[in-house]
């Protein structure tokens, strides 16, 4: 039993800890009426519809063909790396960041290898997962904590999209940056020493996009499940717009997929529903704790970007600004703040967790180089965001 409780809080550590902050508040302010107002039912809807959605697509191997179509005549080092991370940057929006992550890094390792390119592997992936955390700040469902803050913000789609495009744009351009740059000093590198990689081939990267599969990126698609999959996330876009109330479109998913594809519910990671849940009886208790409430207020007032970012590196981005949000209203610094906070360590943002698994099963003697070239270039960014980020506040 003991082994079992230790497994699982190993494997969803912010889960408990989550649980044990909820559990101990309750102890401070009893579990009465007022608990049901804690939680945001609306948000919990959406981001469990958009779920099951991608958990659909990730198993058809939509995104992942997409790719191996882009990939197919690519012939330079230059131009996988771009399309691989341009295709984590710009999915990452629609797609969340995770599920970006989780479609485009083993379809990387798989293009390095078939393509001698290892040597390749972890800067690639390194920029991919910087790409996928900095590309989500586009939009309200690009990851869990935009999702939620523009529920809190109570704004327009085409004006949250309008607030993050200069954090978003700039933040492209550094990610492309810091790439051409590590490919021109390997490139002079490789040059002074007099030799090139006999792994460094220039061939065709050949990944047949008709070897794909539903599972594991090979074989065929359905189109009848990828036209249900579509228009079930234009039907739960609807609620992000407002245009359909939110329990409608995750009533039709979930009885939709029951009937057509059940295995695909099961596959669901609902762990991050429960974090929200927990976090949400958490700060609604200590809301309620007038000492603690306006301790943590007046310490985060005027600082929210700031304390968003420092949180962040220690909690992960979406419980910051979970637990932040009950004690400011300055929302926009807030998102600022935790969307830049999901770089610098590698549990600022969980998504980042999914890269470095892939890397670590692939060779385990490259975690602590992975680790070391994740931290220097998630400094790079962050620094340069953190000054834009006060500047456009």
């Amino acid at each position: 039993m003991f082994k079992v409780i230790k497994d699982f809080i190993k494997k969803e550590t912010v889960l408990s800890a989550a649980a044990v902050l909820a559990v101990l508040s309750a102890f401070i302010v009893h579990p009465d009426s007022q608990y049901v107002s804690y939680i945001n039912f609306r948000v919990l809807a959406i981001l469990t519809g958009l779920m099951i959605v991608m958990e659909g697509f990730k198993k058809l191997g939509v995104f992942a063909r997409i790719a191996s179509t882009l990939l197919f005549h690519v012939k330079t080092d230059t131009g996988i790396g771009l399309i691989l991370i341009g295709l984590c940057f710009i999915f990452s929006m629609f797609i969340t960041n995770d599920v970006a992550l989780i479609t485009f890094v083993p379809l990387t390792i798989e293009t390095l290898k078939r393509s001698g390119r290892m040597k390749h592997l972890i800067h690639i992936v390194v920029m991919q997962t910087a790409a996928a955390n900095l590309g989500s700040m586009m939009t309200p469902v690009g990851n869990p904590q935009n999702l939620y803050l523009y529920d809190l913000m109570q704004m327009e789609v085409t004006d949250f999209v309008l607030l993050m495009l200069p954090l978003t744009a700039i933040s492209a351009g550094l990610i492309f940056l810091i790439f051409g740059c590590w490919n021109k000093a390997s490139a002079i590198k490789a040059a002074k020493i007099g030799r090139r990689d006999p792994s460094d081939k220039n061939d065709v990267c050949r990944v047949d996009p008709d070897n794909e599969s539903t599972e594991n990126n090979t074989g065929h698609i359905s189109g009848r499940y990828i036209l249900l999959y579509t228009i079930l996330f234009v039907f739960n876009l609807l609620t992000v717009f407002d245009v359909v109330k939110y329990w409608i479109p995750l009533a039709v998913t979930v009885i939709a997929i029951f009937i057509t594809d059940r295995k695909t519910l099961i596959k669901v990671d609902y762990s991050l529903i429960f974090i929200f849940i927990a976090f949400f009886i958490f700060v609604g208790n200590m809301g309620r704790i007038p000492e603690f409430s306006s301790l943590l207020a007046s310490a985060v007032k005027g600082r929210e970007m700031g304390i968003a970012i420092l949180s962040s590196q220690v909690i992960s981005n979406v419980p910051a600004a979970l637990l932040l949000s009950g004690f400011t209203d300055d929302y926009r610094a807030l998102l600022y703040g935790v969307d830049i906070g999901g770089l610098g360590t590698l549990i600022a943002s969980m998504a980042s967790l999914i890269s470095y698994k892939y890397v670590a099963v692939e060779n385990k003697d490259l975690r602590l180089k992975y680790l070391l070239r994740f931290t220097v270039v998630n400094i790079m960014l962050l620094i340069p965001l953190y000054i834009l980020g006060r500047f456009l506040l």
